[in-house]
């Protein structure tokens, strides 16, 4: 998007110190003043954040200790650059992290070590984190809400709890009168959700013989039946519609 305004709890972020001076971006490829270290970072930070705290800063340094203060943070691997900015930016105390790819380039113990770190933020500094992602399945791992995008444009906002109940493995089954299907299924006992006049999604592992034949029985046809069972990727295709997206 080229235009538009980005409001935080109601107030512009642009030109707004009150609202930047409470949330820290993280981009994707970290970037600092030349050949700048953890500490020389620091100074810069505790003077542009009011709520910066040596003492957390220190506390911090224990929690990545693989994170040399002194040494150059350009000259760092990607995972030890993360590692420095989450470090950096959790001193200011922010109410709000915005991060970019946080796990992108990172080897499979970096990607474990970020998601508990955001998964401990969240939980126990009540920090609210939007995060951007094309990692569609480590995203499933974290978020709590989704905004989907596509070429620009939300597409969808949805709850992680709406998305994991569309995802959910099922029997979809289409038939001749669904009415008729819901009182069979309730006669079994088997959990279900009606998606249309002629078709839904059975979320339990009936007797396809004995299903069939109840149907039957009470005047109800079967045209199609298979099994369901999308992830998050196979959503998010299907929302925008497959071919031409990333």
């Amino acid at each position: 998007p080229d235009s538009g305004v980005i409001t935080v709890e109601g107030q512009p972020v642009y030109e707004n110190p009150a609202i930047k001076e409470r949330m820290v971006v993280i981009p994707d490829d970290v970037y600092y003043y030349g050949s700048a270290s953890v500490r020389e970072m620091m100074k810069f930070y505790r003077g542009m954040y009011p709520t910066f705290s040596m003492e957390r800063f220190e506390k911090l340094a224990e929690a990545f200790p693989e994170v040399d203060a002194k040494r150059p943070i350009r000259r760092m691997s990607k995972g030890m650059q993360k590692q420095a900015a989450f470090q950096l930016s959790l001193c200011t105390h922010p109410d709000m992290l915005v991060l970019d790819e946080p796990v992108n380039g990172l080897d499979p113990q970096g990607i474990v070590e970020i998601r508990e770190l955001l998964l401990r933020l969240n939980r126990e500094h009540q920090i609210t984190i939007l995060l951007s992602s094309h990692i569609l399945d480590e995203l499933a791992r974290l978020a709590t809400h989704y905004g989907f995008l596509d070429r620009g444009r939300m597409v969808q906002e949805v709850s992680a709890g709406a998305v994991e109940a569309a995802c959910r493995k099922c029997t979809h089954v289409e038939v001749s009168d669904v009415a008729i299907l819901a009182r069979v299924l309730d006669g079994m006992g088997l959990d279900y959700a009606i998606d249309s006049s002629h078709t839904a999604n059975i979320y339990a592992h009936p007797h396809v013989t004995q299903l069939v034949q109840a149907l039957a029985d009470a005047g109800c046809q079967v045209s199609a039946m298979h099994q369901q069972d999308e992830s998050l990727e196979s959503y998010y295709m299907s929302l925008v519609g497959g071919e031409g997206h990333e």
